[in-house]
């Protein structure tokens, strides 16, 4: 005869027991007989409300896809002869996307002449990379890539320690705002 492991429905391991046992106990209990361990020696079985048990499964897979974040490849461009405050604006722009967790691709526009001093693009590259060096690090060094030259920063933090740091602060803030309207309240 098949025999199952049984675990009861409050966890309790009940030992390997025969299938119609389980089942028997399972209908006794007014709950259902859900197989969790199909491939384990015997297959571990678990008395449980299974309508319970898919509700639960698809709360956690949608709590799994909401703190799931996708990292973007955000981009920043410059000329080779770029003014001192449209490259603080760009450097600014670009540590605002590092600090949400996301990748930069810094990319240099070659003009006409400018594509024969790529060392001058080299040098424009190394200096943003310095300056944003406290919110990420050169995934990809600088190289050619037809008119233009590219490079690649990554952030720090990823993007789903981002996300999480943020809803620690909003749930902070909004307990925060709880009791300080409690406080008046009284």
């Amino acid at each position: 005869m098949p025999e199952v492991r049984l675990v009861g429905p409050n966890g309790e391991q009940i030992g390997v027991v025969r299938i119609e046992a389980a089942l028997r106990l399972a209908q006794e209990a007014d709950l259902d007989l859900v197989e969790v361990a199909p491939n384990s020696k015997p297959p571990v079985v678990k008395i449980m409300d299974y309508g319970k048990f898919k509700y639960e499964a698809a709360q956690k897979a949608k709590e799994a896809r909401r703190n799931q974040a996708n990292t973007v490849l955000k981009e920043v461009r410059f000329r080779l002869k770029i003014d001192e405050h449209d490259y603080e604006t760009k450097r600014k722009r670009a540590e605002g996307f590092l600090k949400s967790g996301d990748k930069v691709k810094a990319m240099i526009l070659f003009r006409g002449r400018e594509q024969s001093r790529p060392e001058q693009g080299v040098r424009l590259l190394r200096k943003f990379a310095d300056d944003v060096a406290e919110f990420g690090t050169v995934e990809s060094n600088p190289k050619v890539d037809g008119r233009n030259m590219v490079m690649v920063i990554a952030p720090h933090k990823n993007k789903s320690e981002v996300k999480t740091e943020q809803n620690a602060q909003r749930a902070a803030s909004k307990q925060a705002a709880r009791e300080a309207k409690a406080s008046t309240a009284e």
